[in-house]
């Protein structure tokens, strides 16, 4: 089904009636991550859905940091989100936008609040504030400090504003209702203390707004008509509506909220993915294994996939778990499509051909794809000796092995068939040489005694190759909710989830991959070239995803 034939969601149905009616004259959404950390498969769903509406109904989408927290935010962050949202394939409205760029006018709009008697400052503790908040089944209590005069709240706000308190000694908070329904709505914080310079604006803070503060300001003052947010903020819509009812805001957003992404054998909660960083469960937030937009690029997930996979997966309001094949089918699909073949030898075995003259070579061609036509076609190099994978030969086999067999027959992929003499042999008794015959006949077509090989495996030329480290991923949880019901994820980590493969030879062709550029290695899987690692001579590939679904073969077993 297409995206035109495809029924239209309740977001689309939303915009398209509020631009008919007038309610709004240009859609603007916005995709608003706070810099803590990297994005993650989730995000993209955010970013798929707010940037592709933008684009389907003519509007604007901005990108915008809520950096109301210089604790836990860096530029490293930043940095990563505009790659990967770029990566994604979308452009943002303008410049990059920062809550901080509008700390003036939230300080304005705090001093507002004040004056009009809907804010004060409060000196209880986090503890006790906590306790006097109440609980869901019951109204919180009035802080002692909730009646002081507007005159002393803005003396203590100018206090804090100015370095005169120490951090936790108080907050400002919104004057709202103690007994609210909604515990969101009970005299939230709107500024606390935190004694730290801001990646944005250095030292010219010591107070910061709250998240649910500045959050529908910012969507405020760009203008946004949409906001569109994750279920988990539903709670929040009725405290994001009375601050933009009881502000002076220049413009007045509405939120809607829908499904997060939840995907089985992932865990998505930026904490919990920081611990295996910084634990060194990974190998950094660009770990191929983590479900970051960074690590899947680095493992060569291409960025046309996961937007098929957004695509696919939905817009609705109900919240589900997606299973991670869905991903997986995507991603194979489009790298089926696009991926240029290749071949490597993952555990080689040297294979001599003892009627092929010593010194010849020929260059053999083969497609760059099936059928591809566009994709230039590839130079192989044909000698004497060879390598092949260990399990591709066995001096004894039945029937339903396909590949080669002493004394039998097989096809060498895009050249001649060849047959298994005599095996070579190390003091251990291991097979270190297959001595195997040529029939030079047969480059594209059977051999004339009428004996049909059996099956076709692919080799590189033992004399010129490339010799390279493949990375064999698997997924980083074996369980399929590793996180769920107060397990700890780290004991469901898949522990066959990285295999190191040195050694391996690839065809003449893959020394001029480049970065991140991705491959099918025939009848091994999908790779592409590391992004961080390896070197001109001796390159890493990362193993994307296999050529088909062995993970759900093998936990049926």
């Amino acid at each position: 089904m297409t995206s035109e034939s495809k029924p239209a969601h309740f977001l689309q149905n939303i915009i398209r009636e509020d631009l008919a009616q007038g309610r709004v004259s240009q859609l603007a959404t916005r995709f608003p991550p706070e810099p803590n950390g990297y994005l993650h498969i989730g995000h993209a769903k955010s970013i798929c859905l707010n940037f592709g509406l933008a684009q389907e109904f003519g509007g604007t989408c901005n990108l915008r940091f809520d950096d109301t927290n210089p604790a836990k935010e860096e530029e490293e962050y930043v940095d990563a989100i505009k790659r990967d949202v770029s990566w994604l394939g979308f452009e943002w409205n303008g410049e990059a936008r920062y809550t901080s760029d509008y700390f003036d006018q939230l300080h304005d709009w705090a001093l507002y609040l004040i004056k009009e008697g809907k804010a004060y400052v409060c000196h209880l503790s986090p503890e006790e504030a906590r306790h006097y908040r109440g609980t869901l089944t019951e109204p919180g209590r009035n802080s002692p400090y909730r009646d002081r005069s507007v005159e002393e709240n803005l003396e203590l706000f100018e206090k804090m504003k100015n370095g005169e308190m120490a951090e936790g000694e108080c907050s400002l908070r919104a004057k709202i209702n103690m007994a609210a329904p909604n515990i969101n709505l009970r005299d939230p914080i709107i500024y606390r203390i935190k004694k730290m310079a801001h990646h944005q604006t250095g030292d010219k803070w010591c107070i910061y707004p709250s998240y649910d503060f500045a959050h529908g300001q910012s969507d405020a003052i760009e203008g946004i008509s949409h906001s569109i947010c994750t279920l988990e903020f539903e709670d929040h819509k009725p405290l994001y509506d009375w601050f933009i009812d009881n502000l002076p805001v220049p413009a007045r957003p509405r939120q809607y909220e829908f499904a997060r992404l939840n995907l089985n054998y992932t865990v998505v909660s930026k904490r919990k993915l920081k611990q295996l960083v910084d634990e060194g469960h990974v190998d950094g937030w660009d770990d191929p294994r983590m479900p970051t937009l960074s690590g899947q690029r680095r493992r060569g997930v291409p960025p046309t996939a996961i937007r098929n996979f957004c695509e696919m997966i939905g817009v609705t309001r109900s919240d589900s778990v997606v299973d991670v094949g869905m991903l997986e089918y995507c991603i194979r699909d489009e790298l089926d499509k696009n991926a240029p073949r290749a071949m490597c030898v993952m555990e080689p075995l040297k294979v001599t051909l003892s009627n092929y003259p010593e010194g010849k070579e020929e260059i053999l061609t083969a497609p760059g794809h099936p059928v591809r036509e566009d994709l230039p076609a590839r130079d192989l190099p044909f000698t004497r000796t060879l390598y092949i994978e260990q399990e591709d030969f066995r001096e004894e086999a039945n029937k339903k092995y396909k590949r080669l067999v002493l004394g039998k027959k097989v096809r060498l992929r895009n050249a001649y068939v060849i047959q298994a003499d005599e095996v070579v042999k190390n003091d251990a008794g291991e097979i270190v040489e297959v001595i195997c015959s040529v029939d030079l006949d047969t480059l594209g077509k059977d051999p004339a005694d009428g004996v049909k090989p059996k099956g076709v495996i692919h080799w590189v030329s033992a004399e010129k190759n490339v010799d390279c480290e493949v990375r064999l991923y698997d997924r980083l949880f074996s369980d399929p909710a590793p996180d769920a019901g107060g397990k700890n994820f780290l004991d469901h980590v898949n522990p066959d989830n990285l295999k190191v493969l040195t050694g391996c030879k690839a065809e003449v062709g893959l020394a001029a991959a480049a970065a991140e550029q991705s491959y099918q290695f025939e009848r091994n899987g999908y790779f592409c070239r590391d992004n961080k690692y390896g070197t001109a001579e001796k390159p890493v590939f990362n193993r994307t995803i296999g050529l088909r679904d062995s993970w759900a073969k093998e936990q049926g077993k």
